[in-house]
């Protein structure tokens, strides 16, 4: 009897990452997940990048898709309309990662295995747990905003997840469904902490894997004041029934 593999589909938002995306491509070819699939979600990026993914896609149509929208409005919509294509489509589980090669693509297989064999809902790519770390040349005051950010987020939360804004993570396509993607009204970096806290709130389990987490080589962050500003309130949001689903 022939056993058919869970469709993996990673899903990438894009903005101005031209450079990126083949890199990114490339070492996701290379892994050794069976089924794994590309899914690239561009925002009408000014550099080319929705061309570059085209072609990625022409030359391996059964591995790369794309997904174009025509407005910037914020990560957190790019990965729920990945998400939700990707659902649509039969993914068993979901991986979201960004396209600036901050997080290691070598760390999937683990993250998908830890999510097949044990009782988790989602797994995290995680900064902070043992054997994770960030990248090094981040300046101190990055580093010690990083963390702040992770106790301000657990405190309020209560999520016990060591690295609570991480957005390298690998879902269980039923976690998906179950925390009702439609619903959700956060944006920005504060998506990753709404999703976390859905999770835990319906009842389900989040494990970490370590990895390390390098800086962009290429291109320019997408975090803007009023992304800060959003991802500061949005625990207090989610704590007092502001955000609900």
């Amino acid at each position: 009897m022939t056993v058919v593999s869970p469709k993996v589909v990673v899903v990438v938002p894009t903005y101005n990452e031209r450079d990126n995306l083949p890199v990114l491509a490339g070492l996701l070819a290379d892994l050794p997940v069976p089924n794994l699939h590309l899914l690239v979600v561009d925002d009408n990026s000014p550099d080319g990048t929705g061309a570059v993914a085209d072609k990625l896609a022409a030359e391996s149509p059964d591995a790369v898709g794309v997904l174009h929208r025509t407005a910037k409005d914020g990560l957190g919509r790019a990965y729920l309309a990945g998400m939700t294509r990707a659902l649509d489509e039969g993914a068993d589980v979901v991986v979201q990662m960004d396209a600036d090669l901050s997080h290691p693509a070598s760390a999937i297989p683990a993250m998908v295995d830890t999510l097949l064999t044990r009782d988790a809902a989602v797994v995290l790519g995680s900064r902070y747990v043992a054997g994770g770390s960030t990248a090094t040349d981040w300046p101190w005051h990055r580093k010690a905003l990083s963390a702040w950010a992770n106790l301000y987020v657990n405190a309020i939360l209560r999520l016990h997840v060591k690295d609570a804004t991480a957005g390298f993570k690998a879902w269980r396509a039923g976690t998906l469904r179950a925390i009702d993607l439609p619903s959700i009204r956060s944006n920005g970096y504060s998506f990753q902490v709404e999703m976390n806290f859905r999770t835990v709130r319906q009842g389900l389990t989040i494990l970490e894997v370590p990895i390390r987490f390098e800086e962009r080589v290429q291109g320019t962050s997408k975090m803007s004041l009023g992304v800060q500003l959003e991802s500061a309130l949005t625990p207090w949001k989610l704590r007092f029934g502001g955000i609900s689903n």
